[in-house]
């Protein structure tokens, strides 16, 4: 049985599909909005890691709409897709990091959701795409955490747009390549991974540098 990420006694590394490596702090509960409209708001610190204290502070505010459709507003039912319509915002380069700033407030709205299929939508990802995030997950929790890294968790499944099962088996094609050991859904980083730590860090300072353009030119 999966345990939800913000219960786990050590910080759990989530990295964007543009290779940065974010950790989540999220405020439970929601809360209605005290402007008096009709939405509820949660409060959430998304972190930079391997960076000099960079951050952002949202208020997610859940739309009336996706709020009908979720069976309750507790954790177990929207922390993950909480996450991943943070992480996604990253991706889109929707959300600036800095070192203090204002609460901004970000939607989290049935974008994200699909009501015919009824089921969360955050943008399938190939095979070669899931690799990739494999390898930056076990690299960053390893050298950000430390110990080794479970690979169960299925709020990663949910942001790529597939099962457990199928990141079992692509986890167990890395391994082969002498990259990490997997044992009982959890993995040690080799050498092999570890000393990637140029191409790594290069791909987290093209990301971010992208970010940073991106709101540099809106700011004029």
């Amino acid at each position: 049985m999966s345990t939800p990420a913000q219960t786990h006694t050590s910080k759990t590394i989530y990295a964007t599909r543009t290779g940065l490596p974010l950790s989540f702090k999220l405020e439970w509960p929601f809360r209605r909005a005290t402007s008096g409209a009709d939405f509820d708001v949660l409060h959430a610190e998304i972190t930079l890691e391997n960076s000099e204290g960079l951050r952002a502070l949202v208020a997610v505010n859940l739309s009336v709409t996706l709020r009908e459709v979720l069976p309750s507003l507790e954790p177990k039912d929207t922390e993950g897709p909480v996450i991943n319509a943070l992480r996604k915002e990253v991706d889109h380069k929707q959300t600036e990091f800095v070192k203090s700033g204002k609460l901004v407030p970000l939607p989290f709205s049935s974008r994200h959701y699909n009501f015919k299929l009824k089921q969360w939508v955050f943008g399938k990802a190939t095979d070669e795409e899931i690799a990739r995030m494999i390898q930056r997950k076990i690299y960053w929790q390893t050298r950000l955490v430390g110990g080794d890294v479970w690979l169960g968790d299925p709020i990663e499944a949910l942001y790529v747009d597939t099962t457990l099962d199928h990141i079992a088996e692509i986890a167990a094609e890395l391994a082969q390549q002498g990259l990490f050991t997997l044992a009982r859904g959890r993995a040690t980083a080799l050498p092999a991974l570890t000393d990637q730590k140029d191409h790594f860090e290069a791909e987290m300072a093209a990301a971010f540098q992208q970010l940073e353009e991106k709101h540099a030119f809106e700011r004029g």
